[in-house]
């Protein structure tokens, strides 16, 4: 028999599911939700339903967005022969906090992992193929993760778009290894993106 009434158990079990929430966590989130007044409850719960109906993939760059295309993507003001690809939706968050960056993206939702089954198809390749072939692409910046399946990724890539003569480039060292882009400070990924070499 659970420690805790069904509700509370329930509640305690979604917030489990979160990615980086622990046991101990879940049930701080359970009983902060518990103490919140009916308005603000209603508040959050209104908040996540919304973003989950509201929010989809721009059908140009797949990133996270309530319009298609995405506002960066519409934008006349960004530099469309430049695409800067990277792994996920929070990566394109990332790069757009250095305002350095002028150009549009493309986000693959993953990165290729053999071990774990993760293959060309299962990431959207073929998608930046197809986009490349449309558009007048002068450039391809290859800023996914600095770790063994960011660096296969961009390699994959990069061989893939050598014969199209298009330039692939790759961020610079300025990035842990073993890092995300989505906890890199602004400095550390200007000067990624300004030192980042051909592949």
């Amino acid at each position: 028999m659970s420690e805790y009434i069904a509700p509370l158990a329930k509640l305690i079990e979604h917030f489990r599911a979160l990615p980086g929430i622990g046991a101990k966590t879940a049930v701080r989130l359970a009983y902060h939700v518990l103490d919140m007044d009916a308005q603000s409850a209603k508040a959050l719960a209104g908040a996540i339903i919304e973003a989950k109906e509201k929010i989809g993939f721009c059908n140009t760059c797949f990133n996270l967005s309530d319009c298609n295309p995405c506002a960066i993507c519409a934008s006349a003001e960004r530099d469309h022969s430049v695409i800067c690809v990277v792994e996920q939706p929070q990566d394109v968050a990332a790069m757009e906090r250095m305002r350095d960056y002028h150009g549009v993206y493309h986000v693959l939702h993953g990165a290729l992992s053999p071990l774990e089954g993760i293959g060309p198809g299962d990431i959207r390749v073929r998608e930046l193929l197809m986009r490349l072939a449309d558009e007048q692409v002068q450039e391809v910046i290859m800023a996914t993760n600095p770790n063994v399946e960011g660096e296969a990724t961009a390699m994959y890539i990069a061989k893939m778009l050598k014969p199209m003569g298009i330039k692939v480039t790759r961020i610079a060292r300025g990035l842990p290894v073993g890092g995300d882009l989505e906890y890199a400070d602004e400095v550390t990924l200007s000067k990624a993106m300004e030192n980042r070499r051909e592949i």
